[in-house]
């Protein structure tokens, strides 16, 4: 029989179909008879391709605008990380290979460990000013804290005033999306050029077009609330990194503190409440302080009057302005003071890039001819009664002749105050006083003991050293600084940054004065605290127990004349340092006078170089 292939292909004969392929029979057919079966295969049309290709970019053209904003968000903050996560690990490995090291001497010991902190910091510092925004501000943090070392803080601190500006067109973008207007709409004259940037909004002078007044206009960086979360997330998973690297150095504390109060701070209305608290705070004090009056808040911009003056450590701007350094020190150590010790509430981002100076208008209520301008008011924290009285006292005890009795209250107010146990009460006691003479954190300090720190000596380049040197050398004296960071409430790490913004303004200003007469202003403070607080405790004892009770009536008049000789004592020191103060500024304008004339003389009262170019 016959086969033809024909019949393989319609499945003329089922029967044979079923049969496996080796028992299927086989016929070689000439090629001829296969040549029209393959012609009649045809190429689809032309429509067809055409039809494919338009679909191909309608679906890619709507992809792109789908997901090109997450495309392109997904690309930037992998980037972003990948900045941060290079220096990390590039650090890691730096400080393991130092930390694992045997040194011959202590000496080479210092120089690895000191040359390894400075080298991890420039690495972070460049990841922190390439990624900008809530990256700074954490390097801000890091500049603050006292505590670390020193090749930290100080290689962290360009970040409180060298930050990136953002574009006019992506800020007037911005504003046009939050307001309905744009910013011609609502401002003439506005300044393209922003005259302070900041980690997260910067600020542009305007003249508002309704009032005509100049304006201070403050514009949060837009892409923040774009990558906030990303980042906040990159920081907290490079913390929680160093901690399982390195587990005595735990830093994810800062992690949690920022993302507490990151919203606060990208919530311009929740700024503007508290410029208004803080300004009725101060508002029946005769003080120097002075809030700027918010005109307009939205969650993304603030509109302000502007004030014009000079950065607060600005010699060259208090010279020129007749104004006295040592006065302006002191009297933000009163208004610091104040707000901790009195009000219980507090400016929680002191630096000196917050802080201007002016001379002071013909309505000002401050007691000199300046006024000091308190700026950013993101961040404030309050503090509750005990933690404030406690505070006080602590401060009391080291102002106090040192006795048993004052070590033990030292220590006691140490734990209540910052969950400090006696083991790292020395650590404690220097990061808050800036000191080592009370209780020595080294064996042999050189700088004796004095019985107070009204009887301390200016603090000399020596001293500092010698803690530093403790810190880095001494065995597990590193792990105790942290230990006490990790330790200590999170209110009372903002109230370290206060003291070391105070000590650092008082260094910034060459003044004349010792270095502790600023700590008898918060002496003064906490003296006064603590008897306003002993005065309601026993008010509300006698209208419960009446007006007749001897016993409380005489504790009522011991408290009081106790309060009043601490604090004429105090008010008695101070005038005598003031005075010494006094003294070697004129002797300095003297000696400016008789070799460099008037202006010489003026130069050298306020600090500066008499012989520099004028």
């Amino acid at each position: 029989m016959v086969i033809s292939a024909h019949c393989w292909r319609s499945s003329l004969f089922p029967w044979q179909c079923r049969l496996p392929v080796k028992s299927r029979p086989f016929r070689r057919l000439p090629f001829s008879s296969l040549t029209p079966r393959v012609a009649i295969r045809k190429r689809p049309a032309w429509y067809i391709y055409s039809f494919t290709l338009a679909l191909g970019l309608a679906a890619g053209y709507t992809a792109y605008e789908t997901w090109a904003p997450f495309l392109r968000y997904t690309v930037i903050a992998t980037k972003r990380c990948s900045i941060l996560g290079h220096a990390v690990v590039l650090d890691a490995i730096d400080y393991k290979r130092t930390l694992s090291k045997s040194y011959s001497t202590p000496e080479e010991q210092l120089k690895a460990y000191s040359d390894c902190h400075l080298r991890s910091a420039n690495r972070i510092l460049l990841a922190l000013l390439a990624n900008g925004g809530i990256f700074v501000k954490l390097g801000q943090h890091v500049s603050s804290l006292a505590v670390l070392p020193v090749e930290w803080t100080h290689t962290m601190r360009p970040l409180q005033d060298q930050c990136h500006a953002t574009p006019y067109e992506d800020m007037d973008a911005m504003f046009e999306l939050d307001t309905g207007k744009s910013v011609s709409e609502w401002f003439d004259d506005f300044e393209r050029e922003p005259i302070g940037v900041a980690s997260l909004a910067q600020v542009h002078v305007a003249r508002d077009r309704q009032t005509g007044k100049k304006v201070a206009v403050k514009l949060q960086h837009p892409y923040l609330a774009d990558f906030c979360d990303v980042d906040m997330a990159m920081v907290e998973f490079s913390l929680a990194c160093i901690k399982m690297l390195f587990p005595e150095f735990e830093f994810t504390w800062l992690g949690e503190e920022m993302r507490e109060n990151l919203p606060k701070e990208l919530n311009f209305v929740h700024e503007a409440s508290n410029a208004e608290h803080l300004a009725s705070d101060f508002g029946n004090v005769r003080t120097s302080l002075y809030v700027p009056k918010v005109l307009y808040a939205s969650k993304r911009l603030l509109v302000m009057e502007y004030i014009e003056g000079g950065r607060i450590d600005d010699k060259e701007y208090l010279a020129e302005h007749k104004i006295e350094r040592n006065k302006v020190a002191l009297e933000l150590a009163r208004i610091f003071s104040r707000m901790v010790h009195l009000n219980g509430w507090f400016h929680a981002d002191p630096h000196l890039g917050n802080l201007l100076i002016r001379l002071s208008p013909h309505d000002s209520k401050s007691p000199y001819n300046f006024e000091i301008v308190m700026l950013d008011h993101g961040l404030h924290f309050d503090i509750d009664h005990d933690l404030r009285i406690n505070y006080s006292k602590l401060w009391l005890s080291f102002i106090s002749p040192t006795t048993s009795r004052t070590s033990a209250d030292r220590r006691k107010y140490a734990e209540l105050v910052g969950n400090i146990g006696p083991d790292l009460y020395p650590v404690f006691q220097t990061a808050i006083t800036g000191r080592a003479g009370l209780d020595d954190i080294s064996h042999d300090s050189g700088t004796g003991r004095p019985a107070s720190m009204i009887d301390m000596l200016p603090q000399t380049m020596e001293e500092l050293e010698m803690i530093r040197n403790t810190v880095l050398q001494r065995e597990g004296m590193l792990q105790s600084v942290f230990d006490v960071l990790r330790r200590v409430p999170r209110r009372v790490l903002m109230l370290l940054k206060l003291n070391d913004l105070t000590r650092s303004l008082d260094s910034a200003l060459a003044t004349t004065h010792s270095s502790v007469r600023v700590f008898l202003i918060t002496a003064r403070c906490c003296s006064l605290a603590v008897w306003l607080d002993d005065r309601d405790r026993l008010i509300t004892r006698l209208r419960k127990e009446g007006l007749f009770s001897p016993r409380i009536i005489y504790e009522y008049f011991q408290t009081w004349w106790s309060f009043q000789c601490l604090y004429q004592r105090l008010h008695v020191v101070e005038l005598y340092m003031d005075t010494k103060a006094q003294l070697v500024l004129r002797t300095a304008w003297i000696k400016g006078l008789l070799t460099n004339g008037p202006e010489g003389a003026r130069r050298a009262a306020a600090g500066l170089d008499v012989n520099a170019k004028m």
